[in-house]
């Protein structure tokens, strides 16, 4: 406890209702056009239409973006940003999962600094702060909306890079279960095994802090306790509130503690793949848990406690114990079925664990891995 720790996170409001306030937020921020960032699918299930409405409510004028693909690439933030400037707008409002808010704030980066937005790979690399930002998350899962960190897919190098700056924490997020609705039981799947990933990551991180071990195991709670049930009733309105709590939990941990390892390998599969990121972590996590448990048992064994909710209904200890809590979410989850579709050769393997290494994510994984390691990590879990 005797150790400096600094710890970012944005205002939120959490709860039903939350993105009818967009309006309310945006003039708070004396904006006079709005950039609205969505995609087709969000356009799709109305929520787009929501925000819209809530803006023109208070006569705030607004453009619309809605150009983003999965894994968003270089090329859209760039054209995002041309298109801010070019229309003269002066807030970023973006509603979405992931993919939406990462290009947002790509976009707020281009739109006040200049250049490309590959320049500012890596950490505190963003010189200038981005124009307002007000993020709506649908899914419960990237945890953007709360946390300094943007991903975006490099078009041409296929691989995707970190973005880290505290200039990239929104000004505002309006967190709204109600979102979650309309989301497929297969993408809530993928998503929460991507929260459960950054809650992993983030309490084992070299940079964890007693502030991010509690979020982060709040969030592994939440989790263990909800995550079935809320793929089994997906319209019941409070099981979907403990996931979408679970996401802003694992956000404020991971966001100040960082990741590790299987986002690092995470994040050059999904790019030079194109696999869905959240499918990624979940096909990754047993095994990096694997290699990294001796590393800090102690806290691997209360990430298994927690998931447990604290009994013990297992003969299993240590890391079996902890395969086993971690298989039980991911079997339910489904995402093995689709293990064929995601096979990998020994050479891409080889030129996989390469990109890794210079993954901003590896520097806080509790266990220093080689290129052998990780190479034999992906192959043990997508050779084909």
């Amino acid at each position: 406890m005797d150790v400096l720790r600094k710890f970012l996170c944005p205002e939120f409001v959490f709860g039903p209702g939350a993105v009818s306030l967009a309006g309310r937020y945006a003039e708070h921020m004396g904006a006079s056009r709005v950039l609205l960032v969505s995609d087709p699918g969000i356009n799709k299930a109305g929520w787009t239409a929501v925000v819209q409405a809530s803006l023109e409510e208070r006569n705030i004028s607004y453009e619309i973006f809605d150009s983003v693909l999965p894994n968003p690439r270089d090329t859209q933030v760039m054209e995002g940003a041309s298109f801010y400037t070019e229309r003269n707008c002066d807030v970023i409002l973006a509603v979405g999962g992931g993919s939406v808010l990462d290009a947002a704030k790509g976009i707020g980066i281009v739109a006040a600094n200049g250049g490309h937005i590959l320049d500012y790979e890596g950490v505190d690399a963003i010189p200038d702060p981005i124009p307002p930002l007000i993020c709506i998350p649908t899914t419960c899962g990237s945890s953007a909306d709360v946390s300094q960190f943007a991903i975006i897919s490099d078009s041409r190098g296929r691989r995707k890079i970190a973005i880290i700056s505290k200039s990239l924490v929104p000004d505002i997020s309006l967190i709204d279960p109600d979102t979650l609705e309309t989301m497929s039981r297969e993408l809530m799947a993928a998503v929460c095994l991507d929260t459960l990933t950054h809650s992993i990551e983030a309490y084992v991180s070299q940079a964890h802090s007693f502030i991010t071990d509690r979020h982060a195991l709040g969030a592994i709670s939440l989790i263990g306790e909800h995550f079935i049930p809320a793929l089994m009733h997906r319209d019941d309105r409070d099981l979907q509130s403990y996931m979408m709590q679970a996401s802003l939990e694992a956000g404020l941990a991971f966001s100040n503690a960082s990741l590790g390892l299987v986002h690092a390998m995470a994040h050059v599969l999904g790019g030079l793949k194109d696999f869905p990121h959240g499918i990624c972590n979940g096909f990754l996590l047993q095994n990096v848990c694997s290699y990294n448990y001796d590393a800090c048992p102690e806290r691997y064994d209360k990430i298994t406690e927690t998931l447990r909710g604290g009994e013990n209904k297992s003969s299993l200890s240590g890391r079996e114990a902890l395969l086993d809590a971690i298989g039980i979410l991911v079997e339910a989850s489904g995402i093995k079925q689709e293990l064929g579709r995601f096979r990998l050769s020994s050479p891409e393997c080889r030129t996989l664990a390469e990109m890794s290494l210079k993954d901003v994510c590896i520097v806080t994984n509790p266990r220093e891995p080689g290129l052998k390691e990780i190479a034999s990590l992906y192959e043990e879990t997508f050779r084909q």
